[in-house]
């Protein structure tokens, strides 16, 4: 139960700091799609990917001390920044966790912005479907983003870039 939870804790702490709950969804459904070992299932949500269980995980994690929540407010709304606390670092140490490859494609990752990200997870959320299929879902289901070819494309090569960062793992 808890290797779950410490591989949550192992992720923020190779990041650093990662701000907004839908950046830390995008960065773990991203980084389990790049076949690291994060259980968390997910469902397709209105902005893309999305975990209750990772929800819960990271709720329980704060409540135990070992992650820090802060809320800050942005224009118009707020966002939550995670980090590790001290507890949590002690907790990790009781964790053997062997992710080499993990830290460079999470600082990779937190360095995006959330809209980035959002397609990112989108176009690995579908696929298995054909890239003509997955660019039409994204004008459908993602039409409020205004999301452009150009932008799908780049969200195609950032893929295959991480794919060749987490080939170490």
């Amino acid at each position: 139960m808890f290797k779950d939870h410490a591989k949550i804790i192992k992720a923020i702490s190779v990041a650093g700091e990662v701000a907004g709950r839908k950046k830390l969804q995008k960065i773990i459904f991203i980084a389990k799609k790049l076949s690291f070992p994060f259980q968390e299932k997910f469902a397709f949500h209105f902005y893309g990917p999305y975990s209750e269980e990772l929800t819960l995980r990271i709720e329980e994690l704060c409540n135990m001390g070992y992650l820090n929540e802060v809320r800050e407010k942005k224009s118009g709304y707020y966002q939550y920044c995670y980090t590790i606390t001290d507890p949590g670092i002690d907790f990790l140490s009781m964790h053997e966790l062997e992710m080499p490859a993990l830290q460079g494609c999470l600082l990779d990752m937190n360095m995006q912005n959330a809209r980035f990200l959002e397609l990112v997870s989108t176009v690995l959320y579908f696929d298995s479907l054909e890239k003509e299929e997955v660019v039409e879902k994204i004008f459908t289901l993602k039409s409020k983003q205004k999301y452009t070819h150009e932008e799908i494309d780049e969200a195609y090569a950032y893929i295959e870039q991480l794919k060749e960062k987490a080939k170490l793992n």
